[in-house]
């Protein structure tokens, strides 16, 4: 099941809009390659954190 900027896992609700959609966007592309979806999210969570701290962009949504 593809993922898209209004449905994806609940795992990714808390970080900003440019790494959740990376993450989304990763998470995909190993979908298409066969992984499994627990395994694309888990994976596309560790790169997507690691390309918003190579881009400086803030990875998670602050608590108010």
């Amino acid at each position: 099941m593809p993922w898209n900027e209004d449905d994806y896992p609940d795992s990714l609700k808390n970080f900003m809009a440019p790494v959740r959609n990376k993450a989304i966007e990763i998470a995909n592309a190993l979908l298409d390659e066969g992984y499994e979806e627990d395994r694309a999210i888990s994976i596309a969570t560790a790169q997507a954190k690691e390309w918003g701290e190579n881009h400086d962009k803030q990875i998670r949504k602050k608590n108010h």
